[in-house]
C-alpha cells in the first residue's frame, strides 16, 4: 500500500482508503471512491496540482489531498 501522490504519470491503481477523514468526504462526492481504478495523467509545471483519471471521470487534486488517498498497485 502506498499513497496515491507516489503515482507515476500513465500509472494505474486502485483506490484503498483514505489517511484523512475530512479530505475522504470531499474525494468521495467527486467519484473518488474506494475499489476505483485511478490513474495520473498531468502534473502541472510546478508539481501541484495533478489530473487523474478515476472511473471515467477527470478530477484534479493538490498534493495535500493526494496524499491521503491509499492505493494499491495494478
Amino acid at each position: 500500500m502506498r499513497a496515491l501522490i507516489e503515482l507515476a504519470v500513465n500509472e494505474t491503481a486502485i483506490i484503498l482508503n483514505f489517511s484523512d477523514s475530512e479530505i475522504a468526504l470531499k474525494l468521495l462526492e467527486l467519484g473518488c471512491l474506494p475499489g476505483a481504478n485511478i490513474q495520473l495523467l498531468h502534473k502541472a509545471p510546478m508539481g501541484d496540482p495533478f489530473a487523474y483519471l478515476i472511473d471515467g471521470s477527470i478530477i484534479t487534486m493538490r498534493k495535500k489531498e493526494a496524499a491521503t488517498v491509499m492505493i494499491q498497485s495494478k
